[in-house]
């Protein structure tokens, strides 16, 4: 369908244009994992004041996963225990890490008014389809287990993230439904990738290669994926789990001009036939990856305070 960019949007994308940065898919992993940590340098606004940001180590069976802790100012607390978003980050399964979105966490910790805790799995093509997955699901056992030590009332966990770390959320929900892991209160999933089928017309259509090319798509699943067999597990493509019935209520976004528009958007109508509580917002002007960008597209901060506020009316 057309897209017309807002003002901004296609401000922040012609610069980036003019900017000459290079594809993904013309870099090594290594390379490309440096230059999106650059990027989200000059895109993350301003973070808002916490209490305290604390590293964390979560032992899991492959190792341990390193992560993040963040406390806000304003904690929603109960006989000492505050609601926990455990944070998958975005990339691609094969960039990003605790430090590309910090802010994005710090500000879902301060507008949500609960901890977030950011888990750092394993990327790709180094650890392949279902590191990052064992990873997730590991990490959120564990901070369930381990929920009032940390200063987490169990009952009030969610899980959520951005692109890839929307995908792992939606994988962890279903899991956890399952049986493998905590109940989950809620689940927040931001412009997230559910199938690789990728048969949808959003991953046709050129107005939605924007920075997230389809070329730039394929190159993170040929990373992540072992080979196209892959493509019809749940774990790594949520949309092909057998029911969506007993998910947790869940905010999902997506953007009009993103080649995942039209997985987030069927995935966040499935999940309403199927009697989940959803919360679906779409920001038509925007592309994939503007939640991050609040320091030059005033729409990220509309984002994120629209979430906080969901966060503090669900629990």
């Amino acid at each position: 369908m057309p897209v017309t960019l807002d003002p901004d949007a296609a401000f922040v994308f012609k610069a980036f244009q003019e900017a000459g940065r290079p594809a993904y898919e013309t870099l090594s992993p290594k390379e490309a994992r440096e230059f999106y940590l650059q990027a989200r340098l000059v895109t993350n606004p301003e973070p808002p004041a916490l209490k305290s940001v604390e590293p964390l180590a979560i032992p899991s069976p492959a190792g341990p996963i390193p992560a993040r802790i963040y406390t806000p100012l304003k904690l929603r607390s109960s006989n000492g225990l505050a609601p926990c978003l455990v944070f998958f980050h975005g990339g691609g399964w094969v960039i990003g890490d605790l430090d590309t979105h910090d802010v994005v966490c710090r500000k879902l910790a301060d507008e949500g008014q609960l901890i977030v805790i950011s888990v750092d799995y394993r990327l790709a093509p180094e650890h392949k389809f279902p590191a990052a997955v064992d990873d997730a699901i590991a990490a959120t056992k564990w901070i369930a287990g381990h929920a009032s030590d940390l200063g987490i009332d169990a009952t009030r966990l969610l899980v959520g993230g951005d692109s890839a770390g929307g995908n792992l959320a939606a994988v962890v929900a279903l899991s956890a439904r399952d049986g493998d892991g905590p109940a989950i209160s809620g689940q927040v999933l931001i412009y997230p990738a559910t199938d690789f089928a990728m048969t949808q017309p959003s991953h046709r259509e050129p107005e939605t290669s924007i920075l997230l090319t389809h070329s730039v798509i394929r190159w993170f699943r040929d990373h992540y994926l072992n080979g196209i067999s892959d493509i019809g597990d749940w774990r790594a493509s949520p949309a092909r789990a057998r029911t969506f019935a007993g998910l947790p209520p869940a905010y999902v976004l997506t953007a009009g001009a993103d080649p995942l528009r039209d997985e987030g958007d069927d995935y966040a109508r499935r999940l309403k036939e199927a009697g989940v509580a959803v919360n679906w917002r779409t920001f038509p002007g925007q592309f994939h990856g503007f939640f991050t960008m609040g320091k030059l597209l005033q729409q990220a901060n509309v984002a994120a305070t629209e979430i906080g506020a969901w966060l503090r009316a669900l629990n």
